[in-house]
């Protein structure tokens, strides 16, 4: 027997971008309490507007299930003492699963004797959990700011204002704050705020509509699509696509109505990232294009009302837009009366952070970076690099970035085209920003690579160096990104970077900053961005253990960690790799540190120890050449062919012979076969 869980939050509005986060974890925490509770169920669905956050689960059983437990307990030896009556030991695992002593068992182990209980927990009514498990994930719902309301101990994005918890369509009761479960939600807070009741999902869907609110997010999602379509087509355009501003306004509406505008000709002129931005940003507005890719001047704004009149709507927002782009005007021909460059001196009183300088102090340091990379992967840049960095952040010291702090870099790179900077200087000023995002666009040149990756790795030293780093609920200086970045960069673009030669250089530079020993900053950042690498392969679908092998051998260049990895993952695939990983481990085991010592032939006494030993020698070099080349999949594949030999030395010889010169140079050999795998792989990891 089954029935559906509904459970719908009514708040004011939520900003769009908690949302998505908030109905995750509201059905990540749901289905793990369901499964606590040993509860079964079924599909799970989540709806949400900006007002609303709900979600429903079908087939939810009855009865909880039926629990058969075998447990076991502390040793007998210590359960009972001399006399044979029940020790603390006893008496707590009894009371801990509510048996008394004599209930308990003593089973036979291979470590001993031990106390044992077989237990079964019948299952119990559903509706007796489901108002504790609904109650308890409503309070443990987390947003990135959340809010308190009258004099109530509670925290939520927004204050909420109803609640709605059916089961089987009746109410499950729980509290939260001052307010009390119900069956009751509400429309459209404008166009019909008027209450209705729920008694089910689909009669949830249906009514709500019928009150001006889609709670789809698919479908209210591809309705904006379609009146975006609709309006671009009758303007004679298409829509510029922007599928993070589609998402967001999809959780900014409950009932969406596309309206278009008019962007006066004389704005035109311009830039047309800046247009895009200001509107994007500012006024969530979408933008078209025409079939080259030109802008056009009009614009789409989604209101969350059906007006009856539009023209009044579209009229305010052309004035609030005429006003917004007014001051963009403003500031593109004030900034124009000074070059770029001028705008380096005024760096030097700007702040960059308390501990770690000037945004001048910080110029210096990654333009030296940013040299040594053109030195070392394009010389030919060297100049275009150099001119690059310094220019970099010049234009936060414009009034248009002052005014528009989301277009730095885009005023930058136009600032610098105007002055007949060369067309790459201005692209890697706004391209030293990038990526911006993870799976983000990436610098298109080596000038803006270099500078990106130079900034970043200063950024990332620099906090170090003084303390600020990273916890697991915090990192306000964005170095997380700033190390996926500098490892998409250098995945992207192929660059043999030495990431510990890097972060040296840049520790050295911050010499009079840095709070804390050199050495401690350079291991603590190298396992910042290790760590990042295993997250961002173990995300591609690498398995974890030969992520974890491979980056645990060794981790320099992040070109040459990935082509390990994707040879070692290749080889796990094979059909007969579990008995040669098997072989391969035993021999890690059986060394521990390994023994460096020169193998002497005169020392075997069995032919399996000769065999294994000319097997080795004659693939010794062929290896070590191999892996100078970076050739992973002929190496693994090399050192393969050891397995069985290998097999045959543990099946024909003891190790750990009593001859301790024998011994050592059994494990002298092993050693060396364990050589083999040095800076690829440990063996040891893969499961």
């Amino acid at each position: 027997m089954s029935a559906e869980l509904f459970l719908e939050l009514g708040t004011e509005e939520i900003p769009a971008g908690f949302i998505p986060r908030a109905l995750s974890d509201m059905q990540r925490m749901l289905c793990k309490e369901l499964d606590n509770a040993r509860i079964s169920y079924g599909e799970v669905r989540t709806f949400a507007t900006p007002r609303r956050l709900a979600i429903a689960i079908t087939d939810v059983a009855k009865l909880q299930q039926r629990q058969e437990l075998e447990l076991t307990g502390p040793p007998a030896r210590i359960a009972f003492d001399a006399d044979g009556k029940p020790t603390k030991a006893a008496e707590g695992f009894a009371r801990t699963n509510g048996v008394s002593v004599d209930e308990l068992q003593t089973i036979e182990t291979e470590k001993g004797a031990y106390l044992f209980l077989s237990k079964v927990i019948e299952g119990g009514e559903s509706t007796e959990q489901l108002p504790q498990i609904l109650a308890q994930v409503v309070s443990k719902i987390q947003f990135k700011k959340s809010m308190r309301w009258k004099d109530l101990d509670v925290r939520f994005a927004r204050p909420m204002h109803w609640i709605v918890a059916i089961y089987d369509g009746e109410v499950v009761p729980f509290t939260f704050g001052d307010l009390q479960s119900d069956n009751v939600s509400r429309g459209h807070r404008f166009m019909a705020p008027d209450e209705f009741t729920v008694c089910s999902a689909a009669d949830y869907i249906a009514k709500a509509e019928k009150q001006h609110v889609i709670p789809q997010i698919e479908k209210r999602r591809q309705l904006i699509e379609e009146q975006l379509e609709t309006l671009a087509q009758q303007l004679g355009g298409k829509i510029n696509p922007d599928a993070d501003l589609l998402e967001e306004v999809s959780f900014l509406v409950e009932t969406p109505q596309a309206l278009a505008g008019t962007i006066e000709d004389r704005f035109l002129q311009l830039p047309p990232e800046l247009l895009i931005t200001s509107m994007r940003e500012h006024q969530r507005y979408f933008t078209l294009i025409d079939e080259q890719g030109k802008l056009l001047p009009h614009f789409i704004t989604i209101g969350n009302t059906l007006t009856k009149d539009p023209s009044v709507v579209v009229a305010g927002n052309e004035r609030v837009l005429k006003a917004r782009l007014a001051d963009a005007m403003f500031f593109w021909q004030e900034d124009q009366k000074n070059r770029l460059e001028d705008r380096l001196e005024p760096l030097k009183k700007v702040v960059y952070q308390a501990k770690l300088g000037t945004s001048y102090e910080k110029i210096e340091r990654f333009t030296e970076l940013a040299i040594g990379l053109a030195q070392q992967f394009a010389p030919a840049d060297l100049e275009l690099t150099k001119r690059a960095a310094l220019l970099a952040k010049c234009d936060l010291e414009s009034g248009m970035v002052y005014e528009f702090p989301e277009l730095q870099g885009i005023m930058g790179r136009e600032y610098a085209l105007l002055e007949g900077e060369d067309r790459r200087v201005a692209t890697a000023i706004f391209e030293h920003y990038l990526p911006t995002q993870a799976g983000g666009e990436l610098p298109s040149d080596n000038v803006g690579a270099f500078v990106s990756l130079a900034d970043k790795i200063d950024s990332i030293c620099g906090c170090f160096s003084v303390g600020l780093i990273p916890t697991g609920t915090a990192d306000p200086y964005a170095l997380r990104r700033c190390a996926i970045g500098i490892l998409a960069i250098i995945l992207d673009r192929g660059y043999a970077i030495s990431i510990p030669e890097l972060v040296e250089k840049s520790v050295a530079l911050l010499e009079a900053k840095r709070q804390r020993p050199a050495e401690e900053i350079v291991a603590d950042v190298l396992e910042f961005i290790r760590l990042r690498l295993v997250n961002m392969l173990t995300g591609q679908d690498y398995p974890s253990d030969v992520v974890d092998a491979v980056l645990s051998a060794a981790f320099t260049e992040p070109v040459d960690a990935v082509d390990r990895v994707k040879a070692l993952a290749d080889l796990k695939g094979r059909e007969d790799f579990e008995p040669l990983s098997v072989a391969f481990k035993r021999v890690g085991n059986i060394i521990k540190g390994g023994l460096e010592q020169e193998v002497d032939p005169a020392l075997f006494e069995a032919d399996c120890e000769k065999q294994l030993y000319e097997q080795l020698r004659q693939v010794q070099n062929k290896v070590a050449e191999l892996v100078a080349g970076r050739n992973y999949p002929v190496a693994l594949e090399t050192i393969a062919g050891l397995r069985a030999p290998v097999d045959a030395f543990f099946e024909g010889v003891m190790v750990m012979a009593e001859d301790q010169a024998v011994k050592n140079n059994r494990l002298a050999l092993l050693t060396s076969i364990a050589g083999l795998f040095k800076g690829v792989a440990d063996f040891s990891r893969i499961a």
